[in-house]
């Protein structure tokens, strides 16, 4: 049986799924779709209703709390590709399965859906993005949408087809986030999306953000009207940079636009570090290291957790004081084409070395036991952070696994330029605005996310801006649920 993590599946709280119906039902006979009704919270709030439910469990629920519902017991994508029945309008709580276990038949069937319809997502995409794009297609012209939907709406890459799609098909979109959480229990921040007048179009997003969820028969009033070209141009295809006021948006963009302002991947390189495949056997401890008889020369300290670095600087100091606690900071380091000391033959002869060499990424590279895409960097950044990503000038000359990611300055380009900006509130509100929320209220900073930060000039900003913008990202911190203690 699967787990409620596995499926995907939370139910919503009544009041919660009692106000989207409230607000996509607009007359008695108006015909409701739920795609995912689990035990038919949404459903009980109207007469006229058809639910589809893969778990046989929850169908079993829903049709003693809703007898007079149409239920279907099956894969969605499946139904919906074969239903002739169209609907008024849909409300819901789509199942949040990520990439990796949204798999199989059933991403093949959605995606191929999706396609059909007119968008297409990458094999990257959440369960619930395609199950939205599969619903507005059994709607009626003029229909209507209401959901729970994650707030990965706000920035995730996956979720730019659907909002292009929702824009192309529905004469109104209004993305309402809500500052406390719908699901106290569950890490993932939630959000509400309203989509009116299916068949037509807009040229604008509506946004709205508010503390926290009360029951309204209406979307927030007064929205934000967002520019479909201003949110892709502007922001990068990104919905939270407009949880902050207008000024503070056209004062990030003005010192961005500024002439001596860089972004961090016009004058470096951001990358993971590399993938050993067997961190326990490859990562050797100075005494390890030293009973094996292994040479100085295939050895080499490394930066294995964002946790030990130090403030602003890895020296050969803090190496040291790693080799005398005797952590797992030496990375066997073996050139392809070199020849095995005995010593070495025996290490990778071992059992931790027959065990380490059936390890996926082993298995697949010639020779197993050469560690690829091994580099020196000029910087760390930790790319899982609290209060904001730290940089780190890497004056011990280590190198690094994924566990941070590794920054190459550009020929031509003096390094200190880099780290003299990165402690001003302006970079802190640009890791906010360019990287994203995790829950547990961490920052993550993708590579590509990381190479997006603005470091702006000694004159673009004033001194009167310094408190506007380190508000801003207090505000931003405060949507991601970190707590400075």
């Amino acid at each position: 049986m699967e787990s409620n993590k596995q499926a995907g599946s939370y139910y919503t709280p009544q009041a919660v799924a009692n106000t989207l119906v409230q607000w996509a039902v607009r007359r008695s006979s108006d015909l409701l779709l739920d795609p995912a009704c689990g035990d038919g919270r949404f459903l009980v709030a109207h007469r006229a209703c058809t639910g589809v439910e893969r778990s046989a469990t929850a169908v079993s629920q829903a049709k003693c709390r809703v007898p007079w519902a149409k239920l279907h017991h099956g894969d969605f994508f499946e139904w919906a590709a074969s239903a002739a029945q169209r609907f008024d309008c849909a409300a819901g709580n789509p199942p949040f399965i990520r990439y990796q276990s949204f798999q199989g038949q059933t991403r093949t069937r959605a995606l191929s859906l999706c396609r059909s319809l007119g968008a297409s997502f990458s094999g990257l995409t959440s369960s619930w993005a395609p199950f939205l794009v599969a619903a507005a297609g059994r709607l009626k012209p003029g229909g209507r949408m209401a959901f729970v939907v994650p707030a990965e709406i706000g920035h995730a890459p996956y979720a730019v087809p659907l909002l292009d799609y929702l824009a192309e098909q529905f004469r109104n979109v209004h993305v309402v986030a809500v500052k406390k959480k719908l699901f106290p229990d569950l890490s993932e921040d939630c959000w509400l999306l309203f989509a009116d007048g299916f068949g037509s179009r807009t040229e604008h997003l509506l946004f709205s953000w508010v503390e926290r969820f009360d029951s309204s028969a209406v979307p927030p009033r007064d929205p934000l009207r967002i520019p479909i070209r201003e949110w892709r141009k502007k922001w990068n295809r990104r919905l939270r940079p407009y949880l902050l006021p207008s000024a503070t948006r056209t004062l990030y963009q003005h010192v961005a636009a500024n002439s001596a302002s860089r972004r961090l991947g016009e004058i470096a390189s951001v990358g993971i570090g590399y993938v050993s495949g067997a961190n326990d056997f490859f990562h050797l401890r100075p005494s390890e290291a030293e009973g094996w008889g292994i040479p100085e020369s295939l050895l080499h300290p490394t930066v294995r957790s964002s946790r030990g670095l130090p403030n602003g600087n890895l020296t050969s100091q803090t190496l040291d004081r790693w080799m005398r606690a005797d952590d797992p900071m030496m990375l066997l380091r073996i050139p392809k084409t070199a020849q095995l000391p005995v010593a070495v033959r025996d290490y990778l002869n071992s059992d931790m070395g027959q065990k380490a060499r059936e390890a996926y990424k082993c298995r697949t590279r010639r020779p197993w036991y050469s560690v690829p895409d091994v580099r020196i960097p000029d910087y760390f950044l930790t790319y899982m952070s609290g209060i904001s990503p730290s940089l780190v000038k890497n004056s011990a000359r280590a190198t690094c696994s994924n566990a941070v990611h590794a920054v190459q300055v550009n020929g031509g380009v003096s390094a200190e330029r880099i780290l003299a900006p990165w402690l001003t509130p302006f970079v802190r509100l640009s890791c906010e605005l360019e990287g994203h929320p995790l829950g547990g209220g961490m920052l993550k900073l993708e590579p590509r996310e990381a190479a997006r930060i603005v470091l702006p000039g000694p004159t673009a900003i004033s001194s009167e801006s310094e408190a506007e913008i380190a508000d801003a990202a207090s505000i931003m911190r405060g949507w991601r649920h970190y707590k400075v203690s």
